[in-house]
């Protein structure tokens, strides 16, 4: 019988929440960050941040006690690696070597962890290998390896342990979208892109079937086109981004935000054009949208018009996701509570 598991995405400007049992979501919330309470994609204050986690959970009748944490991406080190085929010890032993060249810190200082992508039917079907020699090699296995501070994994235990709950799960946003493509493709393979236009910065994830293949990410999100709308308005940026969000005074068309909507779609055409130079076979030609921004029309149709691709919204994604309210904004806290 499946447990049921809180999904929770620790965002610069919201708190999601989201209720999961099996596939099945049975409850979401979303709050107001407190301000500055997120530095670098680290939590400030741990106390503040689970007393904030309890809070919302008595707020809106949630009841769990298992939770699953989306680490931030800004703290994670994400590697999708291909390596002979070898036990799981072997493994474990030696991810850590992966991320030698990635990581100034030392080693010790970080956890370390690998979720396999080649499912065993793939490893029996591979092509024989042989050496120089004639020996047989063993099948290449794609493999994909997480490596993450010390300290974050002690702060998040802590911060649940404040809201009340145990952490069962903690990885990154990648593996979030990997457990909803793995439970909605049934096998069947196909490439995605998952556009999230979060508030700090959008990200561009790639996948081929359930493989990650890259993530670009753009150093402006919806905080810079508040910072648009607060100069053309002179209001502080937080009345901003309620004009933003509610297209207050027709904003969302005025010329000040369809340019800062234009600058964005450049730059994601710009990362996508890339993407296919260095994947030439790829025949990639759709984007799920999530994040705050999916619920901005001017702000999709730039992207639409920009990336020439089929616009999705990430309750597709989703299992009877268009039941869910608001439900593009949860998907990272429903994914990896699935994971």
């Amino acid at each position: 019988m499946a447990k049921n598991y809180l999904g929770i995405d620790i965002g610069y400007d919201r708190l999601k929440l989201a209720l999961v049992n099996g596939r099945t979501v049975k409850k979401t919330a979303s709050v107001q960050m407190p301000t500055n309470l997120i530095k670098d994609g680290r939590v400030v204050s741990v106390e503040t941040m689970g007393e904030l986690i309890r809070k919302s959970m008595k707020d809106n009748g949630i009841h769990a006690n298992y939770a699953a944490l989306a680490l931030p991406n800004e703290a994670v080190f994400v590697r999708t690696l291909t390596v002979p085929q070898m036990t799981a010890d072997q493994l474990s032993y030696n991810v850590s070597y992966e991320f030698k060249d990635y990581i100034s810190d030392e080693l010790k200082n970080y956890v370390f962890d690998y979720a396999m992508i080649s499912t065993p039917e793939q490893l029996r079907n591979q092509p024989a290998r042989t050496d120089e020699n004639g020996a047989p090699l063993p099948p290449m296995m794609d493999v994909l390896a997480v490596a993450a501070p010390g300290s974050l994994i002690d702060d998040s235990r802590a911060i649940l342990r404040k809201a009340g709950l145990r952490m069962k799960k903690a990885a990154p946003a990648v593996c979030s979208y990997i457990a909803l493509i793995r439970a909605l493709n049934g096998g069947m393979y196909r490439e995605y892109c998952i556009l999230d236009l979060g508030y700090n910065a959008i990200r561009m994830y790639m996948f081929a079937g359930e493989a990650h293949t890259a993530t670009r990410v753009l150093e402006i999100g919806l905080s810079g086109i508040d910072n648009v709308i607060a100069d053309a308005y002179n209001v502080d940026v937080h009345l901003a981004h309620t004009y933003l969000l509610t297209n207050n005074d027709g904003c969302q068309n005025k010329d000040f935000c369809v340019n800062a909507f234009s600058n964005i779609s450049v730059e994601l055409m710009r990362a996508m054009n890339f993407y296919r130079f260095n994947n030439p076979d790829s025949q990639l030609n759709d984007v799920w949208l999530c994040g705050g921004g999916a619920v901005i029309p001017a702000l999709r149709n730039a992207i639409a018009q920009a990336l020439d691709m089929n616009i999705h919204d990430a309750s597709e994604l989703i299992y009877k996701g268009n039941e869910i309210p608001n439900c593009h904004s949860f998907v990272q806290a429903i994914g990896i509570a699935q994971y």
